[in-house]
């Protein structure tokens, strides 16, 4: 009974929107890194704290043994192992959809290499593609860090390092910043075996960068405006916020300090957009008020996305 519980709810979530959607944000996130994996850190051999890079050092090592194994084919691997350790020790939702961003990676970078393999893009023997091996870095980092942001914002990952830093996270408790941080230096401290000391420490330089990026990607995803309106036409503006922008809103009683009267403040978490349509209406309507609004990078609770998430 309970596996056919499980398969009627699994084919009703196939059968939403939300679903396809996900799935279609997934898959470009990981489209976008593949191109990154491929195109500039493997003919580059640069290796930034990542199981991508870690896959590098471990098909390098077996380059050097005289056998050749892919890194796509090494990454498809660990990721497979870290995979069941983040289903069973994180949340099912996280781990469903880092099943699949992982999983997917390799073949992804072989599609890559089909369509427009690496070697095409070197030229005079160079490891190259930017001629640069500080603008591949640049790339790369780019690159990855708006696939992880995008990821991260639907609860994905793509995989690997994020698996042991969501682990070491909920289990004891650091940072998770400072978790990836350390597991991205241990990583790059590998590339040792492959590398000359420049290229560890350019690596080690990469991982820093990527942290930086990453936390200011998802900062600009998630991104939402407090607005805080006091205004006599407060109740006007409580129904358009409600009904027509689909948000909740607080309101608070408060008096001049210079005039001494008293007054109702409207409060609301809204995006960009919302923001704008509402200081249209405000002036389509001659609606006059004082009006602060502030960025926030971070909202937890009663948000919803797509519907109503009052704060009051």
């Amino acid at each position: 009974m309970k596996i056919k519980d499980a398969i009627n709810t699994a084919w009703s979530a196939v059968q939403t929107w939300s679903f396809w959607k996900d799935l279609f944000i997934m898959t470009f996130g990981m489209l976008i890194s593949a191109a990154a994996v491929n195109y500039f850190l493997i003919p580059s051999k640069l290796i930034v704290g990542s199981i991508s890079g870690l896959s590098i050092v471990i098909s390098g090592i077996f380059e050097l043994l005289g056998m050749t194994v892919k890194v796509s084919t090494v990454i498809v691997i660990i990721n497979a192992i870290l995979l069941i350790l983040a289903y069973i020790l994180i949340d099912k939702e996280f781990g469903i959809k880092t099943v699949y961003t992982a999983l997917i990676l390799g073949p992804l970078m072989d599609l890559w290499e089909k369509i427009l393999p690496a070697s095409n893009l070197l030229t005079d023997g160079s490891t190259s593609v930017m001629g640069d091996i500080w603008l591949d870095l640049c790339c790369f980092v780019l690159l990855l860090s708006a696939a992880q942001a995008i990821l991260f914002h639907i609860n994905a990952s793509t995989g690997g390092l994020d698996i042991l830093a969501k682990i070491v996270n909920k289990y004891l408790h650091f940072d998770i910043g400072a978790s990836i941080s350390v597991a991205g230096a241990i990583i790059c401290c590998t590339a040792f075996a492959i590398n000359p000391f420049r290229m560890v420490v350019v690596g080690l330089i990469g991982t820093w960068i990527n942290g930086i990026v990453v936390d200011y990607f998802t900062a600009s995803i998630n991104k939402r405006k407090r607005v805080c309106i006091i205004s006599s036409s407060h109740e006007i503006l409580r129904k358009y916020i409600i009904e027509e922008l689909d948000r909740g809103c607080s309101l608070y009683n408060v008096t001049g300090g210079y005039s001494g009267k008293e007054n109702v403040e409207i409060q609301a978490l809204l995006t960009q957009d919302e923001f704008s349509k509402l200081m249209d209406f405000m002036k389509k309507n001659d609606i006059h008020g004082f009006i602060t609004a502030g960025n926030v990078s971070e909202v937890y609770g009663l948000w919803n996305k797509h519907k109503r998430g009052p704060i009051g």
